[in-house]
């Protein structure tokens, strides 16, 4: 009968989850984070919907959250579009 337990040592020594991010890394996370912000506006907006009906108010603040999750992705695509043309 094979150990589970040899088997699984030799699996995590290769993983290489202790390392810390790289700059390039760090630096594709602060390019996306506006769209990361907008993304949680959004679900918090929906989450304050969930147990109840929508009242006008709530369904403004899910209308102006989806167009900045919108003008987020838009402007990351800009972004990244105009960097692959440089």
């Amino acid at each position: 009968m094979n150990t589970i337990a040899a088997l699984q040592a030799a699996v995590t020594a290769a993983a290489p989850f202790d390392s810390e991010p790289s700059d390039a890394e760090l630096d594709a996370i602060d390019r996306e984070m506006p769209l990361i912000l907008a993304d949680v506006d959004l679900l918090d907006a929906q989450i304050m919907t969930i147990d109840r009906t929508p009242t006008e108010l709530d369904e403004r603040r899910i209308r102006r959250a989806r167009r900045r999750v919108l003008a987020a992705r838009r402007a990351l695509a800009n972004t990244a579009a105009a960097g692959a043309v440089a």
